[in-house]
């Protein structure tokens, strides 16, 4: 879009929401008879001809601009002039978004949790189909080693930094996956026994799950992937039980949850997680349904089931 070709858009893209659902509509779709878009936040938005089936996987009704604003907003690190505009900018992209929304004729998403934000935004029913997950990748070890394992971007939302309180408390071995802007940060607060890893390769990372004693995860996910491939490699979850990981996550059989967003949470939880045991097959059976080849079978079933409805219905 011309978006592409402002000065300092591909690393100062946050700054340009007022001007996305102008350089989604640019876009010419009036050739297509099916479009399937993919969207958290604009992509969903396109204008197609009135007969133009269109059929929209959304992860997240857009974040920012509904419940998450005032987060995000702060997390960001806008100067306090940008702060004070945001409420003046963010009503219309409401109004957009909600519009926009109409004009989908299908939704599907990644899991229940999303569904009742769609409904509760756009007043639209989603059907749930969850997100693939290369559930052969992985593997589960005999043996094990005495770390816990967080992977992911390293951004404000993930609270990585509630986990690295917590196993300073603790003075346990944590070693943390990923990348991203906290970085620094993070690594001021972290003691001894936190570790840092940055970016590992796709042929190290099935190990790193394999060997850990457990996966922590103290974000609210719309659909956690990395949680469901730690399960994958048959390794127990100590979850913060918000989103869509409540679906998938059973107290003491495949983890231990948390119910504050805090370090004295998260402490409390390792104690109890240290004290039970886990059948690691069973816990990699709770992640097959999520394998990439089901989800190609039930994406192509479902699209091929919406476009005979709707030429049934021209």
């Amino acid at each position: 879009s011309f978006l592409q070709n402002l000065p300092f858009s591909r690393k100062r893209h946050r700054f340009f929401p007022p001007l996305m659902p102008l350089a989604i509509e640019q876009f010419d779709f009036s050739k297509y008879d099916i479009v399937l878009s993919d969207s958290s936040s604009y992509a969903k938005g396109i204008i197609t001809r009135p007969e133009t089936l269109h059929i929209c996987y959304m992860h997240t009704p857009m974040r920012y601009a509904w419940d998450d604003c005032q987060k995000y907003t702060q997390d960001f690190g806008f100067p306090e002039f940008i702060k004070r505009l945001v409420p003046f900018f963010m009503s219309p992209i409401r109004l957009w978004d909600r519009s926009s929304a109409d004009r989908i004729d299908h939704f599907l998403t990644n899991s229940h949790f999303v569904a009742k934000r769609i409904k509760k935004y756009y007043q639209q029913d989603a059907q749930v189909i969850h997100p693939p997950v290369n559930v052969d990748r992985f593997h589960v070890s005999e043996t094990h080693e005495d770390y816990f394992l967080i992977v992911g971007r390293l951004i404000a939302y993930k609270r990585h930094d509630i986990a690295i309180e917590a196993f300073n408390r603790l003075k346990l071995p944590l070693k943390i996956i990923g990348r991203g802007p906290e970085m620094d940060r993070l690594k001021k607060m972290a003691g001894s026994t936190i570790e840092f890893l940055g970016r590992v390769s796709e042929e190290d990372l099935p190990g790193y799950y394999a060997k850990c004693r457990g996966f922590v995860f103290p974000q609210e996910e719309d659909f956690g992937i990395v949680a469901i491939e730690a399960m994958a490699s048959g390794r127990p979850l100590i979850a913060y039980r918000v989103g869509d990981i409540v679906e998938h996550l059973e107290e003491g059989k495949t983890g231990v949850f948390f119910d504050e967003q805090t370090s004295e949470a998260i402490v409390r939880a390792v104690e109890h997680f240290r004290d039970t045991d886990y059948d690691p097959e069973y816990i990699r059976n709770k992640a097959v349904p999520f394998d990439k080849e089901r989800f190609k079978a039930t994406m192509k079933d479902y699209i091929e089931n919406a476009v005979n409805k709707h030429l049934q219905q021209r």
